[in-house]
């Protein structure tokens, strides 16, 4: 598996907290959980990388953003 990259990210307090309280409820860690809602936005947007690195969702299985 290729090494990952590492980003320095910096957040408004308020985000970083609702953040981290999402990633609670769905048992990830707050670096797991930024990733998720990346690759969610990227499905969502059409721009999802093809990289072995990237998993697909099975066929006909749609995330709770309604993205197929």
């Amino acid at each position: 598996m290729p090494e990952r990259k590492k980003l320095l990210l910096r957040l408004d307090p308020a985000v970083y907290d609702a953040v981290a309280q999402w990633a609670a409820d769905d048992l990830r860690s707050i670096n797991a959980q930024i990733e998720f809602a990346l690759r969610r936005a990227l499905r969502a947007a059409g721009r999802a990388p093809r990289s072995a690195g990237t998993e697909d969702p099975p066929a006909g299985v749609v995330d709770d953003a309604g993205v197929q």
